[in-house]
């Protein structure tokens, strides 16, 4: 049986192009199996066209992308085999508005098992549970407030107890008590389940405390990976605007608001 991988993603010499118009370049990151890793970054910097480029949506113009040691296959098959491995959390939560809370969770166990439907409803109430809304099963979608349908939203990506865990912007739209539970449970369930968990976002002091590395994107490329600490001791003046929310530094504010209007945004 072969040696657990080291590093849960691994990329080398990676450009990603997006419309004929590259978006990152010279990506060169790895990231610890077993490890919360940010990336942050101003809005419409690519943050989330590196999480597509780990899921297979966006192939590298040049580069590898490397998940537990392996290639990112092109292939349909192998894609939808890989993406078994991988759960994303959306943005915008994608839940199926005309089906039930247990029904939205269970979808993943339908498409892609065969198990009985006992324990398939066992399987649903259990990661309902890990995230706190046993009793929502038979609520829907419009019933939900924006945290529990975030929530919802985590227990479906957890579905298939993917190894890894990629949330894209996970807070947005959340009032600060609902950002504060949802920080909460990605930091219990990675410690608990074991999960690498790569969390995309903007929103700087509610995911610093609970990551072990941190990646900043900016200028079309990485300008820190480090560790929390080191990142707020950098003297840099990029890290420091964005870190102090200042108005003024080497991110051009007017670029930073028509790069949020892209469709690569975030």
């Amino acid at each position: 049986m072969p040696a657990p991988a080291a590093n849960a993603v691994a990329l080398q010499g990676v450009r990603l192009d997006r419309g004929g118009r590259t978006i990152l370049r010279d990506l060169d990151l790895t990231v610890p199996a077993g490890s919360i890793t940010a990336v942050l970054g101003p809005s419409g910097t690519g943050k989330s066209t590196l999480l597509a480029a780990l899921t297979g949506e966006l192939v590298p113009a040049a580069g590898s992308v490397r998940v537990f040691d392996r290639p990112v296959p092109r292939g349909a098959r192998e894609l939808l085999e890989m993406r078994k491995g991988i759960g994303v959390l959306l943005q915008g939560n994608g839940l199926l508005t005309d089906l039930s809370v247990a029904e939205n969770v269970a979808l993943p166990l339908r498409t892609h098992t065969r198990l009985p439907e006992p324990l398939l409803r066992r399987l649903v109430e259990m990661k309902l549970n890990a995230v706190g809304l046993r009793g929502a099963a038979e609520l829907y979608p419009r019933e939900l407030s924006g945290g529990m349908a975030r929530r919802v939203a985590l227990a479906r990506a957890l579905a298939l107890d993917p190894p890894l865990m990629l949330y894209d912007e996970p807070l947005t739209g959340l009032d600060p008590i609902a950002s504060g539970v949802i920080m909460s449970l990605i930091q219990r369930l990675s410690r608990s389940l074991g999960l690498t968990s790569i969390i995309v976002s903007h929103h700087v002091h509610e995911t610093l405390p609970i990551a072990d590395q941190v990646v900043v994107i900016a200028n079309h490329g990485i300008v820190f990976d480090g560790t929390p600490a080191q990142l707020q001791a950098s003297t840099d003046p990029l890290i420091r605007q964005f870190l102090d929310g200042q108005p003024d530094g080497p991110i051009p504010f007017e670029s930073a608001r028509e790069g949020a209007a892209r469709a690569e945004a975030a």
